[in-house]
């Protein structure tokens, strides 16, 4: 084995973590007896070799060693390496729209030449399908769908496959080549599809007829019966019932008194493992933290890979909403927990891509706030968190959970400041004052959470009882270079609550900002101080002087004019802001002068030039500005549609200024814009692989206003 690995000048190639020389250490190391060791091996393949997926000069030197470890019969894991084959020579470059930038043209010649050479080996993996070791048969698969050249051969050979193979989890993974052989060959899709709807026969095991529904999903929808709710209801009941499976049970039935209840894995706020609180001794590798988190995941699950084929079945479903709602709302009414979670996950992802009626399946996901399991409580306060006021029906259960965990009130981390749990924010979000007591605590920390402001904010009058708190722990906030840190959650939860009566305190901080991070810090306090409006007015005189400060003179500006109404002082301020080399500032400037309305009249002309700016959300910024400056929208109707159509995540500022212009003529194309964004059932912000924390918030919001702009319910001009 490895037969002319040390001929190869390694030390001439890089990895993404500089010279290639270690790469020989790492291929052996794949070989070794020791599980730690091919764990660690494999870590680095994946970290530096095949970092994210590229493809370098040494991935393509790796290939021909990594095909002999994949056939050598002595060598252990050998799934994994299958698996690294199948990741370094599956990348599609037809499946890449865009036009390769000329930086890229090394790294597209890398991957092609990967995708050939990985395809010309791919014969061997026709062995591999039935090789003694079950994590080969497993891997060998996906790979022959993915790499071989004659798929005809690849679905033959897997349907050949499936009676005689034994092991079910291998089943599922010959199912789900199938359904990859039909998505990257659509002319053989009618066979697959007839094929999976053979497998979806009564007669099969429940978790075969799933696999089966699931790749119809993801290939051919439409091939799914009619009925595939109670169909997938039922299968999930028969999975819970076969040996093996999660018995029935009472979902409120506690656990037993000495049942030890493995603990949620210690995470940080984005949901990380946290790697420092490992125990000593575990593998400090990330393929071995997957892997142990996988392993806990999955214990004491009848059928753990049900949920990857019901996130596979979902995303099949894309826009039947109705289906998916109907088929979480009976997975939550589940008596097995881990269906109930799994569910609980899902119905998060759903709700945040896709608009719908959600109430029944909300108030399910609430329920799970009382279960007794930690990961089913807290897998349901989480989705709850993100929700705001779409988590109206589960407000009671927050409230009580809220009660009956105070530890949870705050969470603390490895690294960086404590926040607070999801419970609480989901409250504070609905605006409950029942979140006020744990914000209370929270104030009195040695350390305040991060997010106790945004949390205040959203609360607003109810809050009002903190206002003290907040004013106190300002004050001792020692102005240094961690004066940001502290006072910025503080400073936050001031401005909610339009906490006049913090002038002070706001000023103290004002005036003595440090260096370090002092622009961020005075910005936060001249905001603060501006939603104070007229019980500010102490703060004027360090206003006018803050006029002239660089850096913050265009919220200096701002917050003397909510403060003063002195138009005199402000409008030549906002004016120059207009014509900065910084287009962050000149868009400051422009809502600064949008909120004069009528009195800056005079920069309709400036504001009518940045029109035709290049960028788009200046364009935005001084269109909304020069009507709300001259009063007349149709200039800046205009210019907000054409960047509506541009980019979808301008689309609530445009909303916002529509629903303010007064009633939209019902024949109108703004009119037309916002019933066309109203019959969407896909969320303006969902993303392929990633969402943000307010994602559902923002498309909520964005409905809402185009509903209220329709009516004719705006409050006109800011003025």
């Amino acid at each position: 084995m490895f037969s002319g690995i040390d001929e190869v000048d390694w030390a001439s190639m890089e990895h993404a973590y500089g010279p290639a020389d270690d790469v020989p250490v790492l291929l052996r190391g794949l070989a070794s007896a020791d599980p730690a060791e091919r764990e660690s091996a494999l870590d680095g393949m994946y970290g530096a070799v095949h970092h994210q997926g590229d493809v370098y000069a040494c991935t393509l030197a790796c290939i021909p060693f990594l095909f002999e470890l994949a056939v050598d019969p002595d060598v252990q894991d050998r799934g994994s390496v299958v698996e690294l084959l199948t990741s370094i020579g599956g990348f599609d470059l037809d499946e890449d729209d865009d036009e390769i930038d000329e930086d890229e043209i090394e790294g597209a010649a890398n991957y092609a030449m990967a995708a050939a050479a990985v395809t010309a080996g791919a014969g061997v993996f026709f062995e591999l399908i039935a090789d003694e070791d079950p994590g080969v048969r497993l891997a060998a698969p996906l790979a022959l769908a993915t790499l071989h050249r004659h798929p005809v051969r690849v679905l033959a050979l897997l349907r050949e496959r499936l009676p005689a193979e034994p092991d079910e989890e291998v089943r599922l993974a010959l199912v789900e080549a199938a359904g990859r052989v039909a998505l990257r060959h659509r002319p053989l899709a009618g066979r697959v599809v007839e094929w999976l709807t053979l497998l979806v026969d009564r007669e099969r095991a429940p978790g075969l007829r799933l696999a089966a529904l699931a790749q119809l999903a993801r290939c051919c929808p439409d091939a799914l019966p009619r009925d595939v709710v109670p169909v997938v209801s039922g299968l999930l009941r028969e999975l819970r019932t076969a040996p093996g499976g999660a018995p029935d049970a009472d979902p409120d039935t506690e656990p037993e008194a000495d049942a030890e209840v493995e603990p949620e894995p210690e995470t940080d706020p984005v949901g990380c493992p946290d790697l420092s609180r490992a125990e000593p001794g575990a593998a400090p590798t990330l393929v071995g933290q997957l892997r142990a988190l996988s392993a806990q995941d999955s214990a004491g699950r009848g059928a753990p890979w049900a949920a990857d084929l019901l996130r596979t079945l979902h995303v099949g479903l894309d826009d039947r909403v109705g289906d998916r709602t109907a088929l979480l709302v009976d997975q939550l009414r589940s008596p097995d927990r881990w269906q109930r979670i799994d569910a609980v996950r899902m119905s998060g992802g759903l709700i945040r891509a896709w608009r719908g009626s959600y109430g029944e399946l909300v108030a399910l996901v609430g329920d799970q706030l009382a279960d007794p399991e930690p990961r089913l409580a807290e897998a349901a306060s989480h989705v709850l968190e993100e929700l705001f006021s779409l988590a109206a029906p589960t407000a009671d259960a927050l409230a009580a959970r809220l009660a009956a965990d105070p530890g949870g009130w705050v969470k603390e981390w490895a690294s960086g400041p404590p926040g607070l749990g999801s419970t609480v924010k989901a409250l504070s979000r609905l605006g409950d004052a029942r979140a006020v007591p744990a914000l209370a605590a929270a104030l009195e920390l040695p350390e305040v959470p991060h997010d106790v402001g945004f949390a205040v904010a959203h609360l607003g009058r109810a809050a009002c009882p903190l206002a003290a708190a907040l004013r106190r722990r300002l004050a001792g906030v020692p102005l240094d270079e961690g004066a940001y840190d502290r006072a910025s959650p503080l400073l936050a939860g001031l401005t909610g609550l339009r906490a006049g009566e913090a002038t002070p305190e706001v000023l103290r901080v004002l005036r003595g900002a440090p260096e370090y991070r002092g622009e961020w810090l005075r910005t936060a306090a001249l905001r603060a101080l501006g939603s104070f409006g007229p019980a500010a007015r102490e703060a004027v005189p360090e206003l006018r002087a803050m006029l002239r400060r660089p850096g913050t003179a265009t919220e200096a500006a701002e917050a003397l004019w909510a403060v003063a109404g002195d138009r005199d002082a402000v409008l030549p301020v906002l004016t120059e802001g207009l014509g900065s080399d910084q287009v962050h500032d000149r868009r400051a400037a422009a809502a600064a002068l949008g909120a004069l309305g009528p009195q800056a009249a005079v920069v309709a002309p400036r504001l009518r030039g940045l029109l035709a700016h290049e960028e788009l959300w200046l364009r935005v910024d001084a269109a909304i500005a020069l009507w709300e400056v001259t009063g007349r929208p149709e200039e800046s109707t205009e210019v907000l549609l054409t960047a509506w159509e541009r980019n979808r995540h301008v689309r609530v500022r445009v909303a916002e200024c529509l629903a303010r212009m007064g009633p939209v003529g019902p024949a109108s194309t703004a009119a037309q814009v916002l019933r066309a964004e109203l019959s969407s059932v896909r969320r303006h912000n969902a993303l392929d692989g990633g969402y943000g924390s307010h994602d559902t918030y923002e498309d909520e919001k964005l409905l809402a206003l185009c509903r209220q702009a329709l009516r004719g319910t705006g409050k006109g001009s800011t003025a």
